[in-house]
C-alpha cells in the first residue's frame, strides 16, 4: 500500500508548520532527516500518514492570494510518495524497466526511486517488509498513485508498455479534466497515468485566479 504522501516547503517554512499544525492539534511527530532532506511527519484527522519536506526546489507553483497561510509558507506541491510492499525486487525492476525511473540510493531500509532526473515531485520511496499483510483500502489509506503524462499519445505507449509487462491497464478513461490509465504495480499498489490536458480551466474562469 501507499503509505506516506509528502509534500514540500521552503526551508525556513518548517517551523511554521510546526507552529501551525501544533495549534490545529494536529498530530506531529519528530523531526527526522531523510536522503539528507529535513521532514516533518504527521498523521491528518482520518491517520492518514503525511510529511512536510524542507526543499530548496525552485518555486514552480503560483502561490494562493486567498489562503490564510502566507505565500512563504505555502506548500510548493508534492514531493514523493512512500510504499510498503511484500517483496522490493519486482517493484523495482518495473519501476526502472517500464515506468523509466532510477535507483538513486537507500536509506534505513527505504529503497527511493526517482523519474526524469529526480528532485521533489518525482520521487518513490519503497520499503521490503515481507512479513507484514496486504493493505486494505479505508479511511486514512491512499486509494492510489498518480503518474502525469503530457498527452494521449504518451499515456497510450506508456500503457502500451505496462501491458507487455504482462499488467492489465485500463482502457483510457475521460476524467473531463485530464485523462486517464489505471493498473496495479507487481507490489499491488494502484497507480494512474493522468494527462496534463485538457486542463482545469474546462470549467473554470482562470482570469479569476489571476486576479486574485
Amino acid at each position: 500500500m501507499s503509505v506516506e504522501v509528502a509534500f514540500s516547503v521552503a526551508p525556513a517554512s518548517i517551523g511554521y508548520w510546526q507552529e501551525r499544525l501544533g495549534r490545529y492539534s494536529v498530530r506531529v511527530d519528530a523531526l527526522e532527516t531523510r536522503f539528507g532532506e529535513t521532514v516533518l511527519p504527521f498523521a491528518d484527522p482520518h491517520g492518514m500518514r503525511l510529511a512536510l519536506v524542507a526543499t530548496d526546489a525552485p518555486l514552480t507553483t503560483v502561490p494562493w492570494a486567498q489562503s490564510p497561510v502566507p505565500a512563504e509558507h505555502q506548500l510548493h506541491g508534492m514531493h514523493s510518495v512512500r510504499l510498503w510492499e511484500n517483496q522490493l525486487a519486482a517493484t523495482a525492476e518495473f519501476l526502472i524497466g517500464e515506468l523509466g525511473f532510477t535507483a538513486l540510493g537507500s536509506e534505513d531500509g527505504w529503497h527511493r526511486f526517482g523519474v526524469d532526473g529526480g528532485g521533489a515531485g518525482k520521487l518513490v520511496d519503497v520499503k521490503e517488509l515481507p512479513g507484514e499483510r496486504r493493505g486494505a483500502w479505508g479511511t486514512g489509506g491512499v486509494h492510489h498513485v498518480a503518474w502525469r503524462v503530457t498527452d494521449t499519445p504518451e499515456e497510450m505507449a506508456v500503457r502500451a508498455a505496462v501491458a507487455a509487462a504482462g499488467l492489465q491497464p485500463t482502457e483510457q478513461i475521460d476524467r473531463f479534466w485530464f485523462k486517464s490509465v489505471y493498473f496495479r504495480e507487481p507490489g499491488g499498489v494502484l497507480f494512474e497515468l493522468a494527462t496534463d490536458g485538457p486542463g482545469f480551466d474546462r470549467d473554470e474562469d482562470l482570469r479569476a485566479w489571476e486576479s486574485s
